[in-house]
């Protein structure tokens, strides 16, 4: 490394003398991709990807050497052959990867003295409370980033997602109810939750909105082109909306800051994602000098702090262990120090993917729901860039996905719900009635179940997008369907009533069906407060 830093001086320099003695100009050397990589291979997989999972549209860039070398859109920004064409300027949400802004805003603050990764968060934030007083009085601000806190995957996220109402302030309050599943800083199990708390820390310290505070110290600071840490406004009109989304935007007037930002909430394109990585890969300065956050940090987010375990892919990359840090995962891959991320929300997929020692990062986004295709696409880059050769992913996970797929319905049409060994029954009205009423949970607020002619309805207290019809199996045991949901029964869920021992229904607890960890049913335990 040092040698051919020695032979760039020396050309530089002849380069000068040419041009002082002659009087003419050296054009300079236009950036190009690292080793491994083409145009023509970055164009293959990604049109490969597009075709095999069905992604409407797709933007992929490249930062190597300091310098971003690629930036590309393919497809379209809708699941609709009528919209327009995905270019490097398309608002995607990257979903996850706003985890590290979020972690990134805090380190500023580390920066200026304001805070420290080993205080306790509740000498910072003393309204913040857990459901076990020794936790809460132990809790560190780096707990709130490494998914090590002893509660479980998904935890909460019922009150984050399906067009939540909830404030930050609301989640804070309602903290203390989340249980614990897990062993502190010993389990780890990915949590939405935590980020939340974390960026009503930086509003706590800062004085600013967590939006505010990411939009002028980040983005705008690291000037990142077509990023914003709000949710797009009609009138924006270059912006991706994913599958299953009906893409009609908000008035600015009626858009209110949405608890989940600090952990799902920032918009971006692939030029804007580029500038990031490449501010990060240079040591948390952009390339103009300008210090978003000193080195140390930078190294303190890419630091491991939480061990998890490698899955069976790992071994196509000669991974031998896997981390997570400040907002972000790394791991050895190909020998090398691979720092990464990913992000799913509203129908879309980011992916962040950076190998430091090769100074080179790259950046996928898709408006598809699934992550096959973002996978796929980014390690395969990442593997031609450590290696100069891959193996085919996009057939990898075209078989992971189908094994799952498989998996699933054959449950379904086996012992699933509904299946002829366990078929619904169709209860009369005069029996669903016993079910109707208003039910609190002290985490979730109230839900209430109500008849809509033969139908038993759930729906949410501060959640107009979560509503699900119930069907009926044996021993007051039903199944939500919810509405307007893209998953595909992923988050199917068991409701199961209990009553008292004169019969009366009391309450309910619940569990997920499918697969959707981010549905985190199975943390509620209402209450039936009301028959009526």
């Amino acid at each position: 490394m040092k040698l051919r830093a020695g032979i760039t001086m020396q050309c530089g320099t002849l380069a000068a003398l040419l041009m002082a003695f002659s009087g003419t100009s050296v054009q300079a050397e236009t950036p190009s991709l690292p080793d491994g990589l083409t145009e023509q291979k970055i164009d293959d997989v990604v049109t490969k990807a597009q075709k095999a999972f069905d992604v409407p549209g797709i933007a992929v860039g490249v930062i190597h050497d300091g310098k971003i070398v690629f930036s590309k859109g393919y497809g379209r920004r809708e699941d609709n052959e009528k919209s327009g064409k995905v270019d490097p300027n398309t608002l995607f949400a990257i979903g996850s990867n706003s985890k590290e802004f979020t972690a990134t805003a805090l380190a500023t603050l580390v920066d200026e003295g304001k805070l420290k990764w080993t205080d306790r968060v509740i000498d910072v934030m003393p309204e913040f409370r857990v459901s076990d007083p020794w936790i809460t009085r132990e809790f560190r601000v780096s707990d709130l980033l490494t998914h090590h806190s002893g509660m479980g995957l998904g935890a909460g996220d019922m009150m984050l997602f399906s067009h939540s109402t909830f404030t930050r302030k609301d989640v804070l309050a309602a903290l203390p109810y989340m249980p614990f599943t897990g062993r502190f800083r010993a389990d780890y199990a990915y949590n939405n939750l935590l980020y939340v708390v974390a960026g009503a820390l930086v509003e706590k310290i800062s004085g600013q909105t967590w939006e505010h505070y990411v939009q002028t110290h980040l983005i705008d600071a690291a000037g990142l082109p077509a990023c914003q840490s709000t949710f797009p406004v009609k009138g924006q009109t270059d912006v991706a909306a994913g599958q299953g989304s009906d893409g009609v935007l908000p008035d600015r007037a009626t858009l209110e800051p949405v608890a989940v930002a600090p952990a799902g909430g920032v918009w971006c394109s692939v030029n804007g994602m580029n500038r990031w990585v490449q501010t990060l890969l240079n040591g948390g300065k952009t390339v103009e000098g300008r210090k978003i956050i000193s080195l140390a940090q930078r190294d303190a987010l890419w630091a491991p702090s939480a061990l998890i375990p490698v899955p069976d892919s790992g071994s196509k990359t000669q991974s031998h262990f896997r981390a997570y840090g400040y907002g972000w995962f790394m791991e050895d891959f190909y020998g090398l120090k691979r720092v990464w991320h990913t992000g799913t929300i509203s129908g879309m997929v980011s992916y962040v993917s950076m190998l430091p020692e090769k100074n080179t990062g790259l950046v996928v986004l898709t408006n598809h729901y699934a992550n096959s295709a973002t996978a796929a696409i980014a390690v395969t880059m990442s593997s031609l860039i450590a290696t100069g050769k891959s193996a085919d992913w996009v057939a990898y996970w075209q078989d992971e996905t189908k094994k799952a797929h498989d998996k699933a319905e054959k449950e379904a049409s086996t012992t699933g719900p509904g299946s002829p060994a366990r078929p619904f029954i169709a209860l009369p009205v005069s029996d669903l009635k016993d079910y109707v009423g208003l039910y609190h949970d002290s985490w979730r607020g109230d839900i209430r179940l109500s008849l809509k002619g033969k139908d038993l309805v759930m729906t949410f207290a501060k959640a107009d997008g979560l509503a699900g019809t119930l069907s009926a199996l044996p021993h007051d045991l039903f199944v939500a369907k919810w509405q307007n949901r893209a998953e595909d029964a992923e988050d199917d869920s068991y409701v199961q009533f209990e009553r008292n021992t004169s019969g009366k229904v009391t309450g309910f607890h619940m569990q997920v069906v499918g697969s959707d960890f981010s549905f985190d049913a199975q943390d509620l335990h209402p209450f039936k407060v009301s028959d009526q």
